[in-house]
């Protein structure tokens, strides 16, 4: 009987959402109700954990279908790339549905301003494969080639090569019958899914293989409280130990404020309590120290060797909080780095940017790894290092004539087992001195440039390297090879001291390793002395301290307990089982699910819990072993971001912090706050929190009062009025107001001009809740974000971007300017209260005051609190602020805004203003900002009665009338001012004016007095005299003004036709 072979299935990770999305044909896509009605609210209760998973089921589809409409429409901005070649993966390709293949992309740099950008594929994303670039959505279906869906499954090869699955077989492939190799595909980039997949597979994973100790106690509002709990109160005083009574201790006489004291020794209770599952909430709102606290508690529960989770939604939260508990945990250490591998992070490396976090780099797990790879893997690593330096100082005689014969076979086993080391260290350790030299040590480079021929390479280097040494002294050769090996064995020493945890070294090896760098160094530094200076009695000293290291050196293990590792997942694996604190994103810790740890953790940690969809949370919650949860946040600031307003709708946004807030569950409140001024905490403590946060006496200090611009404007708190914005959509269908951004950009420059005066360091933050007026602010403040000085920073974020974090200046810009009071999402109180809490010093909101206040949102309150206050401020008090909403709008051609210009820049001129067309023509079609506040400026001081000296002006023939009522005042190398006085009737008064006519060339104002002669001709006698008439204050020439009954009125009857003619004259080329 013939015996069949079973192929085994090939396992994809969340294989039935997979399937969902390659079952919505592009009408399913593009149906934004494709699940309307089809969904219920998320309740806030629920009878059992099958209801609480499946209730998040729909809600997950409907956020992943919304997430790829929202792709469709943007489709010809995505992300591409040409495909060059496919192929199935034969094995696992099988009908009905397992179309997996091998494609190779063709990657290309991304050119400056290349509105698409290039692809750079990652594990998750969803693609579609095409025969053309689609322009828009519709194109996929009119294509030669019907589309395909696929998910990215592995990337290889520098992301050129991917293992995809396909929503089915790709057409020009099937119908050849064969591989294809030219550039006629390409793949487009939609979305990614790894956060919903791992979602999707904790939501159907069957109940009885994970931990639900945790999700049953948030299914219903009989939570436990196990700081009262009596079984572990009657067992405290005999349980505890010294080491805990310490750590208690250490807390209580810590610079923690009460609350946060508090709320470290609670969860630390909470710790200790074997017998039942809990959840603590600790309330942290803006600047109450909230990762001040987390990194304290961290570090108790790391002394206590408790097995922790701490994670966050993002990158960045999880590098503050990581970066908080190691400077807590080296203020502690007895031994440089020793139990810094009791703490792991891990994570996209990439993504997290930790090359950017050098301070993070010990911890980092794919760093680690390198390390111990090089370290037990590697055939020249620690145990033949150390061998071979005991060898070396015990038989220096016999190292001359056999160090040429071995040095090829050792160089060799160097570089094939230290290309982990090479790479990794000269990053990591670069600032520590015992590690200067590791780069010359040994060199990745030189490796990867000789793949070929490498055999006869190294053979002619054996050849050279012997020619050297032969002509080598006994004490040079001595030198070189001592350095070579003690420089590997002090890096393999550094590193497994940090990189061991310390479960598996113990604190004597350490203090014997140490103790070996020094001696190593001692001996090297006498081994320098003796061949350069050739001291007497140099060689005796060299003895006596190869006699000591030897010592030291042969006290040390050769080998540690540690596992036999087989690859570098076998040595992440043990790296994750045996430390004590763990770090990652939320969605990363799946990958624990994954890695079925044998060694439980204790206690999950979740920071930012607030902004975090419940169903998310659940993935580290059900982790084996968690018998307690601790969520900090702040339920009244940013929620978790839902891109489909029917999920948002069934509360598929809500966080489980929100929920057991909202049920009633208990809340740790940190109660003071150290960052904001009183001025800026004082309207979000009353709105969000019912004034229970009291101001820091650091707050509280005089220092605090720190002013960087004159002005009661820029004060530590003040509202700015930008009465004449205009709200406007950017090509992708975001709001930015041009209006606010001139105003944003001149105080940026105001703050680095009083910089570069005062030498005084600022930071600044500048938010915006919409990303075009994000993108706007960061294109005009170029010049300040290339600034090479730490001491003046602009930082422009959305106000999601700006979440956690804190500037000495915060600037915001609420975009919206409109008749109708419509603020959109900027209603939204807890984007409004994230934005308004990360200011220390200054708080300077930049709005349209009456759109805010007919919003009839919390903007309506804070700028009827803030005129309440006294804290409201018109834009045009500021005269440079002034100017540059002049240039702005002249920019924006908003030229019924500008013959009202009066109202902006001359309310309290002495002189009347008024503009020709011909003006505000040749102003937009310069389109120049400086030119523009320079030009202003000119008239400003001008309609407040300064003149320009006669003398050193370039003179202008003219005929005697222009010549006697028509000005021309330089204002740039190519430009002048033309003007004239006029005379109006207001009341019953005639009054002398400003009339301004033109900016020219001076070329061109001859040719523009020519045929203002008409019409000064025109005037009668009394009029010429009224206008040539001059009335001084001072140096300053005022208006006059005359009773319209002593004026004739024929002397006026051709006023009109001045402005009126004057309205048609330009000379400027069209």
């Amino acid at each position: 009987m013939e015996t069949t072979e079973v192929k085994k299935e090939r396992v994809v990770a969340g294989r039935g959402l997979i399937d969902f999305v390659f079952s919505w044909s592009l009408e399913d896509v593009l149906n934004s109700n494709f699940y309307k009605g089809k969904m219920r609210e998320i309740p806030m209760t629920f009878s059992s954990v099958k209801e609480y998973k499946e209730s998040f089921i729909l809600p997950l589809l409907e956020e992943t279908h919304a997430d790829l409409l929202l792709s469709m429409e943007s489709l010809p901005r995505a992300p591409s790339c040409e495909i060059i070649s496919v192929k199935r993966i034969t094995q696992d390709y099988k009908l009905p549905k397992d179309f997996f293949y091998t494609i190779v992309l063709k990657l290309s740099k991304v050119k400056k301003n290349d509105a698409e950008g290039t692809y750079e594929p990652q594990c998750g994303d969803v693609i579609a494969i095409t025969d053309a670039k689609p322009k828009s959505a519709g194109d996929l279906d009119r294509s030669k080639m019907s589309y395909v869906i696929a998910i990215v499954l592995e990337v290889q090869d520098n992301l050129t090569r991917l293992s995809i699955l396909s929503s089915k077989p790709i057409p020009l492939v099937e119908d050849k019958m064969k591989d294809i190799k030219s550039g006629t595909l390409f793949a487009i980039n939609l979305i990614n899914l790894t956060t919903n997949i791992r979602i999707w597979e904790e939501l159907k994973t069957n109940v009885e293989d994970h931990n639900l100790n945790i999700i049953r106690q948030v299914l219903q509002t009989n939570f436990v409280d196990v700081e009262n709990c009596s079984i572990c109160q009657h067992h405290l005083k005999e349980k505890h130990s010294s080491a805990y009574s310490n750590i208690i201790a250490r807390i209580r006489s810590s610079e923690l404020n009460e609350s946060q004291k508090s709320a470290v020794l609670r969860c630390i209770d909470t710790r200790e309590c074997h017998h039942q599952n809990s959840v603590k909430l600790i309330w942290g709102p803006p600047g109450t120290g909230k990762t001040k606290t987390i990194g304290f508690l961290l570090h108790s529960l790391l002394k206590m060797n408790c097995r922790t989770l701490t994670c966050a939604p993002t990158n960045t939260a999880v590098l503050e909080v990581t970066e908080r508990l190691l400077k807590t945990a080296k203020e502690s250490m007895e031994y440089d780095t020793y139990s810094l591998a009791d703490i792991v992070l891990f994570g996209n490396g990439e993504r997290m940017k930790i090359k950017d976090h050098d301070e993070l780099l010990d911890v980092f797990l794919d760093y680690r790894v390198d390390f111990l790879e090089a370290c037990f893997f590697s055939s020249s690593g620690w145990e033949d290092s150390l061998i071979s330096m005991i060898s070396f100082l015990e038989h220096p005689e016999r190292n001359k004539s056999e160090g040429t014969r071995d040095k090829s076979s050792r160089d060799k086993k160097a570089k094939k087992g230290n290309k982990g080391l090479n790479s990794v260290n000269v990053e990591i350790l670069k600032e520590k001195e015992e590690k200067k030299k590791v780069e010359d040590m040994l060199s990745l480079k030189a490796e990867k440039k000789q793949p070929k021929h490498e055999e006869e390479k190294e053979k002619e280097q054996a050849e050279e390297d012997k020619k050297c040494d032969d002509f080598l002294t006994y004490e040079d050769f001595m030198k070189k090879r001592f350095g070579c090996i003690a420089e590997r064995l002090s890096c393999y020493i550094v590193n497994l001291h940090t990189h061991l945890p310390t479960s598996f070294i113990s604190q004597q090896t350490v203090e014997k390793m140490i103790s070996a760098l020094d001696s190593l160094n001692s001996c090297q530094k006498l081994l320098d002395e003796v061949v350069s200076r050739d001291e007497p009695g140099g060689c005796l000293k060299f003895s006596v301290a190869r006699t000591e290291c030897l010592e030291v050196l042969k006290s040390l293990p050769r080998k540690f307990p540690v596992p036999e590792f087989h690859d570098r997942w076998d040595i992440k694996k043990f790296c994750l089982e045996n430390a004590c604190l763990i770090f990652c994103t939320v969605s990363s810790s799946a990958t624990l699910h994954a890695g079925r740890m044998s060694n439980a953790l204790e206690l999950v940690v979740i920071d930012e819990a607030a902004q975090l969809k419940e169903c998310e949370s659940a993935i580290p919650l059900q982790l084996p072993g968690v018998r307690h949860a601790i969520l900090i946040g702040d339920e009244k600031q940013l929620p978790a971001t839902v891109k489909s307003k029917i999920s948002e709708e069934a509360a598929f946004g809500r966080s489980l912090f929100e929920r057991l807030a909202m049920l009633g569950h208990k809340k740790h409140l940190l109660n003071v706050q150290h960052r904001m001024h009183p001025s800026i905490s004082l309207f979000p403590n009353g709105e969000f929190y019912q004034y229970q946060i009291s101001d820091g006496p650091n707050v509280k200090k005089q220092s605090y009062n720190r002013r960087f611009l004159h002005g009661t404007m820029y004060d530590s708190y003040s509202f700015i009025n930008i009465a004449h914005g205009k709200e406007e959509f950017d090509n992708k269908h975001s709001l930015k107001n041009m209006v606010e951004v001139a105003v944003i950009s001149e105080i940026v420059s105001s703050l680095h001009k009083n910089f570069i005066e005062t030498k005084e360091n600022v930071t600044i933050g500048i938010i915006s809740p919409y990303k075009a007026q994000v993108y706007a602010i960061q294109e005009n403040l170029k010049i300040y974000s290339d600034d090479d000085s730490s001491d003046f920073t602009v930082s422009v974020r959305s106000v999601d971007g700006f979440q956690g974090g804190e500037e000495d200046v915060i600037i915001m810009s609420t975009v919206r300017c409109n008749g109708n009071g419509s603020v959109g999402f900027l209603s939204n109180s807890q984007r409004a209260n994230a934005g308004l809490t990360r200011a220390r010093y200054c708080l300077w909101i930049l709005g349209n005051a009456e759109t805010l206040i007919r919003s009839g949102s919390i903007w309506n309150k804070l700028v009827l609190d803030a005129k309440k206050r006294r804290c409201f401020h018109n834009a045009e008090e500021d005269k440079n602020l002034a100017y540059a909403i002049a240039a702005a709008l002249v920019d924006l051609n908003q030229l019924n805004i500008l013959l009202n210009i009066d109202s902006i820049l001359f309310r309290n001129a002495r002189w009347k203003v008024c503009f020709a067309d011909a003006f505000w023509r040749s102003m937009v079609r310069v389109k120049n900002n400086e030119l523009c506040k320079q030009v202003f400026s000119m008239l400003e001081k001008l309609s407040n009665g300064w003149r320009q000296p006669h003398k050193g002006r370039k003179r202008i023939v003219h005929d005697k009338i222009s010549s006697e009522l028509l000005e021309h005042y330089k204002v740039n190398d190519q430009l002048y001012l033309v003007w004239t006085i006029d005379i109006i009737q207001e009341n019953s008064s005639h009054i002398q004016v400003l009339k301004v006519l033109d900016i020219l060339p001076l070329s061109k104002i001859a040719e523009l007095a020519k045929q203002l002669k008409i019409l000064f001709e025109s005037y009668e006698l009394d009029k010429i005299k009224h206008c040539k008439y001059k009335c001084s204050e001072g140096d300053l020439i005022v208006p006059m003004r005359w009773s319209v009954s002593n004026v004739s009125a024929k002397a006026y009857r051709v006023n009109y036709l001045l402005s009126e003619s004057l309205a048609a004259l330009s000379l400027s080329d069209d």
